[in-house]
């Protein structure tokens, strides 16, 4: 498989800003024209609220073949009740986003940063979830007790991907970690999250450290959430230029 095909870039959510809007096709709706230079987007506001399974149905049947659907846990399960208790609410959302069908990716569990590891929640949730899904898990934990490696060997073990997010919580976060079959980058923005953009220098680190790893045979995921003034789009265009002549340069 080829270095761009094991590498989904997008960002959260598929607005078409003004100031990108002439590197996207002038017809139809906003998700149409993302997915037509975009290969992935990450549905942020199953966070906040459900969606109908006829709504997951349409955005599936909207996008071609190859692209996919990273969907967030709601906030219900991992900030409300802090994964405890959470049977009902679990069983309704896998219902909501079985919608996409195989366009489905991975389901992102973002935890609260003053959430710790206990295995008799966290752990207990973590296999529950497993059971409940066999598709692609990555997790987003944001208390520096989630990062001791009895934590990230049980993510291997039920083959659950940690996240590598920028910024980091505590410096083990800026790695991927957890099952290692995947590799799920979330850029929120730095110095000032979800609203700066990333220089040149820092996009060609990452691009070359992504095009490193889907050389290795991983699947590689990377969303651009410094969405807050619209930044997300131009950093997520950067850096497909740049794994594009990357792939390019060594054909």
């Amino acid at each position: 498989m080829g270095l761009l095909s094991l590498t989904a870039v997008g960002t959260a959510g598929w607005n078409v800003p003004k100031a990108h809007a002439d590197r996207f096709q002038e017809s139809g709706s906003h998700l149409e024209r993302y997915a037509q230079r975009f290969n992935a987007v990450e549905i942020n506001t199953s966070f906040y609220r459900p969606h109908r399974v006829t709504t997951y149905e349409r955005w599936a049947a909207t996008v071609p073949e190859p692209f996919r659907f990273a969907v967030k846990i709601p906030r219900s399960i991992t900030h409300e009740r802090r994964l405890d208790s959470v049977d009902e609410p679990l069983t309704r959302f896998l219902g909501e986003v079985a919608g996409l069908g195989p366009k489905l990716g991975p389901l992102l569990l973002q935890l609260p940063p003053s959430l710790p590891f206990h295995t008799a929640t966290a752990g207990a949730f973590l296999q529950r979830l497993r059971e409940a899904f066999s598709g692609s898990i990555v997790c987003e934990p944001r208390h520096p007790t989630w990062f001791a490696p009895g934590v990230d060997t049980l993510l291997a073990d039920l083959q659950i991907a940690r996240v590598a997010a920028d910024p980091a919580p505590v410096p083990q976060a800026s790695n991927p970690g957890g099952w290692r079959g995947l590799a799920y980058y979330r850029l929120h923005g730095s110095p000032r999250i979800y609203y700066s953009a990333y220089t040149a220098p820092v996009l060609d680190v990452l691009a070359a450290r992504l095009a490193a790893e889907a050389r290795d045979g991983l699947q590689i995921w990377c969303i651009f959430d410094n969405t807050a003034a619209f930044a997300a789009t131009g950093d997520a265009l950067s850096t497909l230029e740049r794994l594009r002549q990357d792939a390019g340069t060594r054909m």
